[in-house]
């Protein structure tokens, strides 16, 4: 592949419940995909980019469920892994108020914790402008770990910028767990993204703009604060940046993270300025905010005006 992103992570088939409700009384499920860092490959790609996800999924139906509808969206898979001896992982989400999204995961064991340094594509993260990894993967397994600390070898290795979304999942791993891995991995990153509830996590506290600034001093050129309908606060390759956010009715905030990074990061290979990844990548979490889907929702290059133009117009 050309010049672009590559993302390494699980990606798993999601199953999802009705409007509102418990799961318990829902009559049928809607059938979809989702994970981190097939979201950001997919927003990425719809922007224009190429993109590339490196994975595994059980060699079964779900599993070419999967890669089929990542292919679809014009990202390369062709470095994904099949693997016979364990079955696709699977998330729930449901709907139990207006407003709420909770989401139960099988994955223990599953083919993410599989992954293994043998797995990663060299041929594709050297022929990369950014390879992104998120800190979900790591906290999978050793080998998942192991994996992810091999990509990263290999992007610094051949001068391929490192980004990384810390994405913590407490239902994974205990703070006390992650924060030495995560900060160790920041610290081989070009480009970082956390809340500052994660930026608490990794043991840096102050404002927003203060953890943006700490946090580089581990070693990132630049770093996000995510701060969700708050906006984002950036520092920059030294530059103290913030970004207001879009005001939307959000229907599923369920990967407006995702969303938001694959704006910034599609932004950065485009040689945007520092203000222009930043206005992009807020306008591409709020396209995530108003569908219901993990991806679904993100725009195209020629979609990130929509915003603007008005609520009841029509464009004909």
């Amino acid at each position: 592949m050309s010049r672009g992103l590559v993302t390494l992570g699980e990606t798993m088939v999601l199953l999802i419940g009705p409007d509102i409700g418990r799961l318990r009384h829902a009559a049928a499920m809607a059938l979809g995909i989702g994970g981190a860092e097939s979201n950001v490959a997919i927003g990425v790609a719809r922007l224009g980019l190429p993109s590339a996800w490196l994975g595994r999924v059980g060699d079964d139906e779900l599993g070419e469920m999967v890669l089929s509808r990542i292919r679809a969206e014009n990202v390369d898979v062709g470095g994904a892994v099949r693997d016979p001896d364990v079955p696709t992982s699977l998330m729930v989400k449901e709907h139990p108020l207006p407003g709420v999204s909770r989401v139960t995961y099988y994955r223990r064991n599953g083919p993410g914790a599989r992954l293994s340094p043998s797995d990663v594509d060299e041929t594709r993260i050297r022929a990369a402008k950014v390879l992104h990894i998120t800190g979900i993967t790591p906290a999978l397994s050793p080998s998942a770990l192991q994996t992810v600390q091999k990509a990263v070898e290999i992007a610094r290795a051949d001068g391929v910028k490192v980004s990384m979304d810390v994405n913590y999942r407490a239902a994974l791993w205990s703070p006390q767990e992650a924060r030495e891995v995560l900060r160790d991995l920041v610290r081989c990153c070009d480009i970082l993204f956390a809340g500052d509830d994660e930026a608490e996590m990794l043991g840096v506290s102050g404002s927003p703009a203060e953890q943006a600034r700490r946090l580089a001093d581990l070693g990132p050129s630049e770093v996000v604060i995510k701060l969700g309908a708050r906006g984002a606060v950036g520092w920059i390759d030294g530059e103290h940046l913030p970004v207001a956010p879009v005001q939307v009715t959000a229907v599923d905030t369920v990967g407006a993270g995702d969303a938001f990074v694959a704006g910034y990061l599609a932004e950065h290979m485009n040689g945007r300025p520092s203000a222009e990844r930043l206005r992009t990548a807020a306008i591409c979490g709020a396209f995530a905010v108003c569908a219901p889907g993990d991806w679904e929702g993100l725009p195209t290059r020629g979609d990130l005006d929509l915003l603007t133009v008005g609520e009841g117009s029509v464009l004909r």
